[in-house]
C-alpha cells in the first residue's frame, strides 16, 4: 500500500509539473504576441502620424510664401489706390492697367524667386513699357522699395528688398513662361480686376502653383472683401468699399481644404477652414457674375437663372473674389458664360480660385462640364466659359446652362 501511494503521488506531481509547464509556455506565447501585437499598433499609429504630418507638410513652404507674397502685393495695391488714386497706363490691350499691377508683380515674383529659383512663372505684365518710361518706372520702384510686411522674419522669408529700379524690371520680365503641362510653374495676376480696383471695388491678387499642369496651392487676396465669413453679398460689394472691416485671404491646398484669415500687414493672421454653403432649395440660391457684360453674357446668365428657379438677383463683382465669396458660402453659384467663340480665359485668372472652391466642397468646370485645363499653355484653351457651383448640385446648374445655351 505504501509503495502504490508514493506511485500515485509521484503520479501526481508529475502530472502538475507537466500542467505548469504548458501552463508557463501558454502565458509565454500571449506575453510573446501581446508585444508583438503592440508593436504592430505602435508601427501602425506612427505611420499614420507620419502620413498625416506629410501630407499636412506637403506643400507647405509654398503655401506659407504664397501667402506672405500676396499680403504684401496687396499692401502695395492698397498703396497705390489711397495714394495715387486712379493713375493708370493704358495697354494695347485697351483694358485698365495701374501701377499697382506692375508693383504687385515685381514684389510677387521676387519672393518666389528667392525661395524655388528653378520654378517657372507664368504672368500677366512685361517691364517693356517701364522701360521705355522712365517717370512710370521710377514712380513703381518707390512703391516697391517701400513697401514691406511689419514683420523681420516674414520679410526675411521672402528675400527682402529688391536691389535697384533695374533689378525690379528684370524680375517682372521672369513671368514669361509659356505654361503647359511638365514642371513647377506658378501663375500670377497682381491686379485682378482692375476696374474693379478703381473704383474703390472688389478685386483681387492671385497666385497659384500648378505641377504638370495641375493646381495644387491657390492664394487669393481680397482687400475690399469683408472679413467676416458669414457677411452676405449685397447689391453694392461691387463698388466703394471702405478698409474698415475688410481684407481677407483665402487659400489651399490640394487635399488640404480651404481656409480664409484676416488680411494683414505683419505676418499672417489665424486662418480657419472654409466650406461652401449647402443648397437646399434653389429658389434659396445666390449667384455671381462679372461686372462687365464683355467678360459673361449676362442675358443668358439671367435665363439660367429663372429656369433654376432662382429669384434673387444676381450679385455683380470683378475678380476672382467671386470664387472666393462663394466658396466661404457668402454666394452659391458662379457663372461666367461665354461671349465670343474665339476667346480664351487666362489661367492666371481662375487657377487660386478653381483650387479653393474645390477645396471648399465645390465643382468647377467649363459649360460642358469638363475641368479647367490649365496644362495646356497661358490660356484656357480647351475649355469655354465656367460653372462654379456646390458639389451637390453642380450636374443640375450644368444641365440648364447646357439647354439654354442650346437655344441661342
Amino acid at each position: 500500500m505504501t509503495v502504490d501511494k508514493n506511485i500515485n503521488q509521484q503520479k501526481k506531481t508529475s502530472s502538475h509539473i507537466f500542467y505548469s509547464k504548458i501552463l508557463f509556455l501558454f502565458s509565454l506565447i500571449v506575453l510573446i504576441l501581446a508585444i508583438f501585437s503592440s508593436r504592430i499598433i505602435s508601427s501602425f499609429r506612427v505611420a499614420t502620424i507620419s502620413t498625416q504630418m506629410m501630407a499636412s507638410s506637403q506643400y507647405a513652404k509654398e503655401l506659407e510664401v504664397a501667402q506672405l507674397a500676396v499680403q504684401r502685393a496687396a499692401r502695395l495695391t492698397k498703396r497705390v489706390f489711397h495714394e495715387k488714386a486712379k493713375g493708370t497706363v493704358s495697354k494695347d490691350d485697351k483694358s485698365p492697367v495701374t501701377i499697382g499691377d506692375f508693383g504687385a508683380q515685381a514684389l510677387i515674383i521676387s519672393a518666389l524667386k528667392a525661395n524655388f529659383p528653378s520654378d517657372e512663372i507664368v504672368a500677366e505684365e512685361e517691364a517693356a513699357q517701364l522701360r521705355e518710361d522712365t517717370p512710370l518706372r521710377d514712380q513703381i520702384w518707390e512703391l516697391v522699395k517701400s513697401t514691406k510686411l511689419d514683420d523681420e522674419a516674414a520679410e526675411q522669408l521672402l528675400g527682402g528688398a529688391i536691389k535697384d529700379a533695374d533689378a525690379m524690371l528684370e524680375i517682372i520680365d521672369q513671368g514669361n513662361s509659356q505654361g503647359g503641362a511638365k514642371g513647377r510653374i506658378w501663375a500670377i495676376d497682381p491686379i485682378d480686376g482692375t476696374k474693379g480696383f478703381l473704383r474703390g471695388g472688389q478685386y483681387a491678387v492671385c497666385l497659384a502653383l500648378m505641377v504638370d499642369g495641375d493646381v495644387k496651392v491657390g492664394v487669393l487676396g481680397c482687400p475690399n472683401l469683408p472679413v467676416d465669413d458669414a457677411a452676405p453679398l449685397t447689391a453694392d460689394i461691387g463698388t466703394n468699399a471702405t478698409d474698415e472691416g475688410r481684407g481677407v485671404i483665402f487659400s489651399a491646398v490640394q487635399g488640404q481644404g480651404a481656409t480664409s484669415r484676416p488680411l494683414g500687414t505683419a505676418g499672417l493672421a489665424e486662418g480657419k477652414p472654409i466650406a461652401m454653403k449647402p443648397i437646399t432649395e434653389m429658389s434659396n440660391a445666390s449667384f455671381c457674375e462679372s461686372v462687365e457684360a464683355g467678360h459673361s453674357d449676362q442675358g443668358v446668365a439671367g435665363q439660367i437663372a429663372q429656369k433654376l428657379g432662382i429669384t434673387k438677383p444676381s450679385v455683380r463683382m470683378d475678380s476672382q473674389a467671386k470664387y472666393g465669396s462663394i466658396a466661404r458660402g457668402a454666394g452659391d453659384i458662379y457663372l461666367r458664360l461665354p461671349v465670343s467663340k474665339s476667346y480664351q480665359e487666362k489661367i492666371w485668372d481662375h487657377a487660386a480660385g478653381d483650387l479653393i472652391v474645390r477645396e471648399a466642397g465645390g465643382q468647377v468646370t467649363d459649360v460642358n462640364g469638363n475641368r479647367l485645363d490649365f496644362s495646356v499653355g497661358r490660356t484656357l484653351a480647351k475649355n469655354k466659359g465656367v460653372i462654379a457651383a456646390p458639389a451637390t448640385v453642380h450636374d443640375q446648374v450644368i444641365k440648364v446652362v447646357q439647354e439654354v445655351l442650346g437655344q441661342q
